[in-house]
C-alpha cells in the first residue's frame, strides 16, 4: 500500500509540474499493408486520429531547452490492405483492419547544450487491439486460394515498434514522418509466413496546452 501511495504521489507530481507536461493531439494519413499473405498486394491509405502526452526527462528552464521526452499516446488507426491477383479473375479484394493503438515514443531533439534544433527523432513499442474487421472478397478467391493465405481468422492483439522523424513547426505544431513495423502475426492461422502489419505515414501534431515557462 505505502508503495502505490508513493506511485500515487509522483504521478501526481509530475501532472502538477506545468513545465514538464503537455498533451495535445496527433493524426496521420498512411498507406499500410499485411506483409506475406495475398496476391499482389497494393496496400491501403487509411488515416489515425489519437491523442498524446509529454513529459521532459532533462531539465526544462525558461527558453524551453529539454531535449529528452518520454511521449505515450493513443490512437484509432485504419489498416489492412488492398490486393488484386495476377490473374485478374477474381478482382479486387479489400481487407480492413481498424485497432485501438498505443505508442509509448521516446523523443530526443537534435540539441548542442541547450540549444535545441527543431528537428527530432523518435521511437517506442506499439500495441494494438483490433475494433473492426471487414472482408470484401470474391467467393472463388477464397476457394482457390484458403489454403495458400490461410486467413480465414484475425488476431485480435499484435504488438511491433514504431519510429520516425519530426520537425517542430512551431510552439504548437510539429510535422512528422513515421513507420510502424509489426513483430505478432496478422493471421494465426497462417503457419508458414510471417503475415505481420507494416505501414509509413506522414502526420501532425497540435499541443492544445503549452507552458514555456
Amino acid at each position: 500500500m505505502k508503495k502505490i501511495n508513493i506511485l500515487i504521489a509522483l504521478f501526481l507530481l509530475i501532472m502538477g509540474n506545468g513545465q514538464t507536461f503537455k498533451y495535445g493531439v496527433t493524426g496521420n494519413f498512411h498507406k499500410g499493408s499485411i506483409v506475406g499473405v495475398h496476391d499482389v498486394s497494393k496496400g491501403a491509405y487509411g488515416g489515425s486520429l489519437g491523442f498524446f502526452g509529454q513529459w521532459s526527462l532533462v531539465e526544462n528552464d525558461v527558453f524551453d531547452s529539454a531535449w529528452l521526452f518520454i511521449t505515450p499516446q493513443i490512437e484509432y488507426h485504419m489498416g489492412g490492405e488492398i490486393a488484386k491477383a495476377e490473374e485478374d479473375i477474381f478482382g479486387v479484394q479489400k481487407f480492413h483492419h481498424d485497432y485501438v493503438a498505443m505508442q509509448v515514443y521516446m523523443k530526443w531533439f537534435f540539441h548542442q547544450g541547450n540549444m535545441k534544433r527543431d528537428v527530432f527523432l523518435f521511437a517506442g513499442p506499439r500495441i494494438e487491439y483490433l475494433v473492426r474487421q471487414e472482408r470484401k472478397v470474391d467467393p472463388a478467391y477464397d476457394l482457390a486460394y484458403f489454403k495458400f493465405n490461410k486467413d480465414d481468422e484475425v488476431k485480435k492483439f499484435g504488438y511491433g515498434v514504431s519510429f520516425g522523424v519530426g520537425l517542430k513547426v512551431s510552439q504548437q505544431f510539429e510535422a512528422f514522418l513515421r513507420y510502424d513495423r509489426g513483430f505478432s502475426k496478422v493471421y494465426p492461422n497462417n503457419d508458414s509466413r510471417n503475415t505481420y502489419n507494416r505501414m509509413l505515414g506522414v502526420g501532425l501534431n497540435y499541443y492544445w496546452k503549452e507552458n514555456w515557462w
